[in-house]
């Protein structure tokens, strides 16, 4: 089989690689990022909403610079949301100030992928990763040889395996489609709708909405595919297309995300908040010190440590938190119908806005 060379090899083309891929190569690395699949972001597997600006920054008072890493073109914005409604399994209603977009992760993945080609990285679609053997990546097609390796391929990420890093533990499952329809300017949230331990949302667009279902194993026994049929016939939901499923991290950041010359990114690292499952601006905040770490370690000029350092003093301490709030929700909260609306009447809207935030809901 051929063999390529390149400074950094990134392993997916989501928000994480595509995000890794570009800063890698506006800071002068030869970069290759490739996707097992046929077309950059589809299909789609995510809620599709995007936090404003200053919610992004107001969970990560760290970041920096966050203007130009979060400048998203207007045409990729379907829907301005207000507010964010969680629903307890009796239907009653917490209003909470959040705003943010929706959009279509879709094209918004392709975009951020044209972003890294613009700046010189390659793609190579339908190239699907296997192993790392004797420090050469083994793909289907052919072999990669690289300096540096980042995997931002997900939950159950191959790169990690190969490099020896830990998984993501307890991962939930979620399942997500699109409901045609006119839906109010409000992300909705629905806990214990359709069973113990379940969660489930509406997420409107343009004339429809992305809405999904998920789970605690340790909660709800029942097939995920049934809970979301219970959900849609419940709301009355008209669906079109086919429910695409994934597995969501639930448990925070996992231990190490660096090994020799490998780091892991986004979904496959656990950078993604354990509460409401949100994940798009995280991947990209941690892209971009993966990329240019990535870039300044090829040349010889920096440790990837320095990538593991950038991004928790950003983003550990909030995820931690989500992380924390979520092992109570599922301690006293996910048992029952009863219990989830006893505490979500006792936390109370200021407490569950810090819990969708990522900051502690108990002095």
């Amino acid at each position: 089989m051929d063999r390529t060379k390149v400074d950094v090899l990134v392993v997916g083309s989501g928000p994480a690689g595509s995000t890794t891929a570009r800063y890698a190569a506006e800071a002068g690395a030869d970069v290759m990022f490739i996707e097992r699949r046929h077309q950059v972001g589809v299909p789609v597997r995510c809620g599709e909403f995007m936090p404003s600006l200053d919610e992004i920054t107001g969970m990560f008072p760290n970041l920096t610079e966050a203007g130009s890493l979060f400048d998203i073109p207007g045409s990729l914005r379907c829907r301005e949301i207000k507010g964010i409604k969680l629903v307890d399994p009796k239907d009653k209603v917490t209003l909470l100030d959040f705003e943010g977009y929706t959009t279509d992760r879709d094209r918004f993945d392709q975009y951020l992928a044209g972003l890294a080609q613009e700046a010189g990285a390659r793609l190579e679609t339908d190239c699907l990763f296997k192993e790392i053997r004797d420090g050469v990546a083994v793909t289907s097609s052919g072999e990669i040889e690289y300096k540096v390796i980042v995997g931002a391929d997900g939950p159950g990420s191959r790169v990690a395996r190969s490099l020896g890093l830990p998984k993501n533990s307890n991962p939930y499952p979620a399942v997500t489609a699109q409901a045609k329809g006119d839906f109010e300017p409000y992300l909705h949230m629905y806990f214990g709708d359709v069973a113990p331990g379940a969660y489930s949302w509406i997420i409107p667009k343009d004339g429809r909405a992305n809405v999904g279902v998920g789970f605690s194993p340790k909660f709800s026994e029942g097939r995920l595919s049934d809970y979301f049929d219970r959900f849609a016939q419940k709301r009355g939901f008209e669906i079109e297309g086919k429910l695409e499923g994934k597995y969501v991290p639930s448990e925070g950041p996992i231990a190490r995300t660096v090994s020799g010359n490998g780091m892991v990114v986004g979904d496959a690292a656990g950078q993604v908040i354990s509460v409401n499952g949100g994940g798009i601006p995280l991947a990209m905040i941690a892209g971009r010190l993966c990329g240019t770490t990535a870039a300044s370690a090829a040349s010889g000029k920096l440790s990837l440590n320095d990538y593991e350092t950038g991004w928790r003093r950003i983003m550990e301490k909030p995820l931690k938190t989500a992380a924390f709030n979520k092992k109570l929700a599922d301690a006293f909260a996910f048992r029952s119908e009863r219990s989830t609306a006893l505490c979500m009447a006792i936390l109370g809207g200021r407490r569950m806005g810090n819990l969708i935030r990522c900051k502690r809901i108990f002095p």
